[in-house]
């Protein structure tokens, strides 16, 4: 028994003396052995400033005012690492055999700077190399011995990366944990950011960290979770950011995601949608570049599928081939569904938005991208199965229709903006048999004209606001439709009646053409033909002012001895209320113009024939009375005549006359087209 006692009682002894011996070790001493052990595994100066205390609870360590770890030669001025306050945990059991072991690092309010050359350097790889191992591995490619930290902390860090070529990315009030409990075992890493206030976590798991730290391909899993989403990579990967696995991205609110990232508020556009939902199979090299295959993503309810190709450089490049189904894209349109009832008066008056065009979209990447859909909905305006490619190159952007099936018809052509020298936009589109019903009450709310036909339009324009850019548009283009209807007024019972209600238009053809310069559209060759009718039309409308002064001169043609009866309509004044009213003036010198012509040769006439009578010289007989047969007796000698008295005017013109009878009605019936 008393062997036993002194055994337990030696066994108990042990750790008391081992206390003792280590209180008896100078804490400096320990510290400067910690540093310089720390020095020999990283291949770099590290020094502790500050008081250096040796601490025995809860765990054996020592604690400093601060750390600092010098960075790479090659790397910018400054340290890699360096905190305000330091705790550093040792093995005590190595420290009593002559080896320093670090178990654990905690470091309060640190910058950690990491910069990658694009040679592939890296100053978080401490020992460079074939055959070196980094920090953590068993050995150095410099005889130095095995350095291991089961867990490392950086607490409020301040975490600065700056790749070579890019600008400098810095995050504030990180919080950083990794776990190392095996120096050639797995590790987890733990860390909390706050881009924009609220926690972001990343949850990293590695299988061989020495491994990973020393560049080699290993296999990772990681998480990132933040407000309304979560994103997640899983498959192998290496510390210069190479990596190849499944990628997954779902999301309930696209926006706040984005938002506690650090991105402004309101960043993403409103038609992009709240959810997203995103897989491919993902390959990252360590240059950049990003290929995702087996693509499906839903954005907001629209599903698009195909690949994905960028690289990144001082302007990204991207490539993409994408198929979807019916996308619908409703949010991009604010143009009202029934001819502007959407907006009220004060907003249509208000003229174009005077707010700048922000267009660095179209410097910030090169790329082309290829889009097939089964149909696409903006707005009110619908389009049937959809084949579009984007080419970007330089801050100039081309939209190719290559195929729009729309209303029945086709639409092709380009749409161009340009931001090399300011912001600028062109077009060269075509519309060919598409129907005008659908199509106008979809744009502007009008529903009684119906038919197919065929349009061209070119324009550019410059400016960096819309209002600038309408202003600026010059151009060209031209329409023309076969027979159609205009439904709720008869023009050619119009001008035969003065009762008619209602009704239909039936036409033939409508064609014309039109100029655009300096923001203002000239069409002059505007003709509407119908079997008993025709109506013609020229005028300006003010693209940039919002004005519009156009006259419509519907003529009758089996009236009038088969002259035809023409009365011209006017529309003049602001897009937002406009005035329609017969032009009665215009009226009358079409329509009476011949008979003017004759009744005022006819009044010259007879004065003069009055004025040679009382001058007492032959009159000259009339064209028509030399035919007539002589009389069969003299006549009596003829009376002078008195000189004709001008007659008294009406109280009442003809034009006023013709104005009350014919313009409220007029104008009322014309109105129909555009309820």
């Amino acid at each position: 028994m008393k062997w036993i006692k002194w055994i337990v009682g030696g066994l108990l002894l042990i750790p008391v003396l081992a206390l003792v011996a280590l209180l008896l070790v100078p804490s400096e001493r320990i510290a400067r052995l910690a540093v310089a052990r720390l020095g020999e595994a990283t291949g770099r100066e590290v020094s502790l400033s500050g008081d250096v205390e040796l601490s025995l609870f809860p765990v054996l360590g020592l604690s400093a005012g601060g750390l600092e770890i010098a960075d790479a030669d090659w790397a910018g001025e400054g340290a890699m690492l360096s905190s305000a306050r330091t705790e550093i945990g040792l093995d005590a059991l190595a420290l009593l055999g002559g080896e320093i072991r670090i178990t654990h690092i905690e470091a309060l309010s640190p910058t950690l700077r990491l910069e990658q050359r694009k040679d592939g350097r890296a100053n978080w790889r401490f020992i460079e190399g074939a055959g070196d191992t980094a920090a953590g591995g068993s050995e150095t490619g410099q005889g130095g011995r095995a350095l291991s930290i089961e867990r490392l902390q950086l607490t409020n860090a301040t975490l600065v990366y700056a790749r070579e070529g890019e600008a400098a990315m810095r995050i504030d009030g990180v919080d950083l944990a990794m776990d190392w409990p095996e120096p050639q075992g797995p590790a987890t890493l733990t860390a909390a950011l706050r881009p924009a206030g609220s926690p972001v976590t990343l949850d990293v798991d590695v299988e061989n960290f020495a491994s990973f730290l020393d560049g080699k391909l290993e296999r990772l899993e990681a998480r990132l979770t933040g407000p309304g989403g979560a994103l997640s990579l899983g498959g192998r990967a290496t510390l210069q950011g190479a990596l190849a696995g499944n990628l997954a991205f779902e999301a309930d609110d696209l926006q706040a995601f984005a938002t506690g990232l650090g991105a402004a508020p309101g960043t993403l556009p409103p038609w992009l949608g709240r959810t997203g939902d995103i897989k491919a199979q993902m390959t990252l090299t360590d240059d950049g570049d990003l290929a995702l295959r087996d693509l499906v993503a839903d954005i907001g309810g629209n599903v698009l599928r195909g690949t994905f190709d960028s690289s990144f450089g001082a302007t990204p490049k991207i490539a993409a081939k994408l198929q979807a189904g019916a996308l619908d894209f409703s949010a991009l349109a604010t143009a009202p569904s029934r001819g502007g009832e959407a907006a009220t008066d004060e907003q249509r008056s208000e003229g174009w938005p005077r707010e700048d065009i922000d267009a660095a979209l179209l410097a910030a990447f090169d790329g082309d991208i290829e889009l097939q859909a089964e149909s696409i909905r903006l707005g009110a305006l619908e389009l049937g199965a959809t084949k579009v490619a984007l080419r970007n190159e330089r801050a100039r952007m081309v939209f190719d229709l290559q195929e729009v099936a729309a209303y029945g018809g086709s639409l092709t052509g380009e749409f161009v903006m340009n931001n090399r020298r300011g912001l600028s936009v062109g077009g060269d589109l075509r519309a060919r048999g598409v129907e005008m019903n659908p199509l106008l009450e979809a744009l502007f709310g009008v529903t009684r004209f119906s038919g197919s036909g065929d349009a061209r339009l070119s324009f550019l324009g410059s400016g960096q606001n819309v209002e600038a850019i309408m202003n600026s548009l010059s151009g060209s283009g031209s329409f023309e439709a076969g027979r159609g209807t205009i439904k709720g007024i008869d023009l050619d019972a119009l001008l035969g009646s003065v009762d008619v209600k209602g009704g239909s238009t039936v036409f033939d053809s409508l064609a014309g053409s039109f100029a655009i310069e300096n923001g203002v559209l000239r069409n002059d060759d505007l003709l509407l033909t119908l079997p008993n009718l025709n109506a013609t039309g020229r005028g300006e409308i003010g693209l940039g002012a919002r004005e519009i002064d156009y006259t419509v001169i519907p003529r009758a043609l089996r009236v009038n001895s088969g002259r035809g009866l023409a009365i011209p309509v006017r529309i003049a004044g602001p897009w937002a209320d406009p005035k329609i009213r017969p032009d009665v003036k215009g009226a009358l010198d079409l329509n009476l113009s011949e008979q003017k012509k004759r009744r005022a040769e006819k009044a010259r006439r007879e004065l003069e024939d009055a004025l040679r009578e009382q001058m007492g010289e032959p009159v000259e007989a009339p064209a028509e009375a030399l035919e007539a047969p002589l009389p069969a007796e003299p006549a009596a000698p003829q009376q002078p005549q008195p000189v004709p008295q001008p007659q008294p005017v009406p109280e009442r013109s003809l034009e006023d006359i013709l104005k009350d009878e014919i313009q409220d009605r007029l104008a009322r019936e014309l109105l129909k087209i555009f309820d």
